[in-house]
């Protein structure tokens, strides 16, 4: 016997009460998921401290990356944390003027190689800034990479990714590396007895080794720089 129109009326009404409600819990169910992860996210955040700078693929081990994605948008949205461009984030800095400050360089360097698996190499002021050779904090950044080039703006800084050869990123991610591109930007003329005790100090016994094996990378008037930096000071 077929239903009535008014049983298959009710029928219905019934099937879409219970599918509004699975819609309902399926909904609810994400949402606490979802408020779990951003907890967790934020609690990374505030542990690692300001001045971090991260992309969404750090927290991936917390949750799925809608989940991840959608805590640091809604993050961003209310101000607990500062989206600096597409998919770059910070925990920004503040002043004793509390005035919210631009991350370093450093800090988006360090989070941009974790998010691209590529190396960095700095070079010109930006190496001298490295090892306090230079006071001067260039708005316009230079850092050699193995992977693609490209401009990637931090509010008022340029950082200007630019691809280099193997023998250019031969010594990338050592501290001879930063060496001997920030002793090249400041030029034979400069590279006098001060600069030389000031890089010596910051090197321990392994760094020095690895300076002079690494000299082979640098221009022939920095071999004796080199050397002489590397030589253990008289006391």
């Amino acid at each position: 016997m077929n239903p009535t129109p008014s049983e298959l009326a009710t029928t219905n009404h019934r099937w879409t009460i219970a599918k509004k409600r699975r819609i309902f819990l399926g909904m609810k169910k994400r949402r606490k998921r979802s408020q779990s992860v951003e907890g967790a996210i934020f609690a990374r955040i505030l542990g690692t401290g300001r001045g971090y700078v991260f992309t969404p693929s750090e927290f991936l081990d917390l949750g799925g990356r809608w989940a991840v994605y959608s805590a640091l948008a809604r993050a961003a949205r209310d101000g607990r944390i500062r989206k600096l461009t597409r998919g770059l984030y910070d925990y920004p800095r503040i002043d004793s003027d509390r005035r919210v400050m631009w991350p370093a360089t450093d800090a988006v360097l360090r989070a941009l190689k974790g998010r691209e698996a590529t190396r960095f190499q700095p070079s010109g002021a930006h190496a001298a800034n490295v090892l306090g050779l230079s006071e001067q904090v260039p708005l316009r950044v230079t850092v050699l990479t193995d992977g693609k080039s490209r401009t990637v703006t931090i509010g008022p800084r340029k950082i200007v990714l630019k691809h280099a050869t193997p023998r250019q990123m031969a010594t990338a991610g050592k501290k001879s590396g930063t060496i001997i591109h920030a002793l090249k930007w400041l030029g034979a003329t400069s590279v006098d007895a001060s600069v030389i005790r000031r890089v010596r100090a910051q090197l321990t016994p392994r760094e020095r080794k690895e300076l002079l094996l690494d000299a082979r990378s640098a221009p022939v008037w920095m071999t004796r720089v080199i050397r002489e930096i590397a030589e253990v000071e008289a006391k």
